[in-house]
């Protein structure tokens, strides 16, 4: 009876993330064509991220369906990862350089293309229209504002060429590093779309992002976080495949995330101590009958956490990870880190934090 009144519908939620994914697909294919010929970056297929796309949301019908759109550089042009600073784990403040390369040998027979380090710039303005370098870049670096200003000009030019314009009407809503989408339809249902860019780090689930966050806003516009979205969207599906069907550890989750909002404690913190549980308690356990004991393990867990002020991060020096998430080899040797480490550092927040959990 308690677990029926968590007012949640798995089936809703993945009903409308397949929606967003397919715009979102016509979109890109839509963008692809115009692009063809420039020397923009090249936009990949997009990646659901987030709570919407993991398959629970505190928000319940206010969810944002969020999707990381990976970019390639285009012909003639790399991009050189700027790790931060040496030996930091997690990496922060990292940048994405953008560099030139030769192309005066083109790789088809009788094609005749421009060089951008071997022709004149005027010559390359003339006959390859605008460069990478001028338009989406601050010096050598690539710009998550002036990429996502150029992102939310496409969607706008491109909208009139979607299909789902007939049945939603579209709003761009003002976002400095990301392209935030507010579609309603005739109803007046409305969906909250947000578009993230990022660079792979090498073949792994891990990228640089534009995502903003709070440390996003006081941090130089060619500075990319490294997010872990990827790899933690990846982790919610291979569970998904191994826990009993009626998915209770993500009414779990949904439970504990919406009773903490409004609270010190994020929901990012009650999603690690999820992963954390997952990765350890029997995957059968995850079950209705059992629903009232997960929610005291998950509880109990944190306070834990709390009263030894630890908790670590789920990517970081974990062992015990599903072998088809693709991780940076110095992700596997890292120390873990610690998510509270704020709480060490000052104990009047781990007194308040202790106080919250109680009323909790």
């Amino acid at each position: 009876i308690f677990a029926k009144r968590v007012q949640w519908s798995v089936q809703s939620l993945a009903y409308r993330s397949r929606v967003v994914q397919k715009l979102v697909g016509d979109l890109l294919n839509v963008f692809q064509d115009r692009l063809s010929n420039t020397f923009f970056p090249v936009l990949q297929p997009a990646i659901g991220v987030g709570s919407a796309f993991e398959g629970w949301n505190p928000h319940k019908d206010d969810a944002v369906y969020r999707l990381l759109v990976p970019l390639k550089p285009p012909r003639g042009h790399t991009f050189h990862l700027e790790l931060g600073t040496a030996g930091e784990m997690p990496t922060k403040f990292s940048c994405i350089h953008v560099e030139l390369e030769c192309t005066c040998i083109s790789d088809q027979p009788g094609e005749n293309k421009l060089c951008f380090l071997h022709h004149p710039e005027e010559e390359l303005r003339g006959r390859q229209g605008a460069s990478l370098l001028r338009t989406l870049c601050t010096g050598s670096y690539l710009d998550t504002q002036k990429t996502a200003q150029w992102f939310q000009q496409l969607v706008t030019s491109a909208w009139g060429d979607m299909p789902q314009s007939r049945h939603y009407n579209m709003k761009v809503l003002p976002s400095s590093r990301s392209c935030k989408l507010q579609l309603t339809n005739a109803s007046g249902r409305t969906l909250f779309i947000e578009l993230v860019f990022g660079v792979q780090q090498g073949d792994s689930d891990i990228f640089l992002t534009s995502e903003p966050t709070e440390v996003a806003i006081s941090i130089p516009s060619t500075t990319w976080p490294e997010s872990y979205a990827v790899a933690e969207v990846k982790f919610f599906r291979h569970m998904a495949r191994q826990v009993p069907l009626d998915t209770f550890h993500l009414k779990c989750l949904q439970l504990c995330a919406h009773i903490v909002m409004g609270t010190g404690f994020s929901t990012y913190t009650l999603k690690t101590v999820v992963m954390h549980l997952l990765n350890t308690l029997p995957l059968s356990s995850w079950s209705r009958r059992e629903f009232l004991m997960r929610l005291q393990d998950i509880m109990c867990y944190l306070h834990g956490c709390l009263e030894e002020k630890h908790l670590d991060h789920f990517l970081f020096g974990n062992e015990n990870m599903p072998e088809d998430i693709i991780l940076p080899p110095d992700f596997q040797t890292a120390e873990p880190l610690n998510l509270f480490q704020h709480l060490v550092q000052d104990s009047a927040a781990h007194t308040k934090a202790l106080r919250e959990f109680n009323k909790l």
